[in-house]
């Protein structure tokens, strides 16, 4: 019974994740400047992560894979907002400012 749980809720953590990543990448491909598509990627990227991560690591079970599955999770959600940071800071550095959106205008 407690397995039939653990699958569940591990399917139900990995489909939201992969939903997530769908949406980002959509919003990644629709929205309209530098800076908010690398917002949409960067949010996709952390939150996908976490699910996804989460849903293998149930799936492994109690085991040395699990640790290495979580290892790697930490690694991401360490290095992923360090490197949407970078990047929008050297777009900055090199004169691409953000548009601002005009009064009455839709995005």
């Amino acid at each position: 019974m407690i397995e039939l749980v653990l699958d569940i809720l591990s399917w139900v953590l990995l489909c939201t994740g992969g939903a997530f990543v769908l949406i980002g990448g959509i919003g990644a491909l629709r929205l309209p400047g530098f800076y908010t598509r690398l917002h949409a990627a960067s949010l996709t990227e952390t939150m996908a992560t976490i699910l996804i991560f989460a849903g293998m690591i149930l799936q492994a079970g109690l085991s040395l894979a699990a640790i290495k599955l979580f290892a790697i999770m930490v690694f991401l959600l360490l290095t992923a907002p360090t490197a949407s940071y970078a990047l929008a800071n050297a777009a900055l550095q090199s004169g691409l400012r953000p548009v601002a959106q005009r009064e009455g205008e839709d995005a």
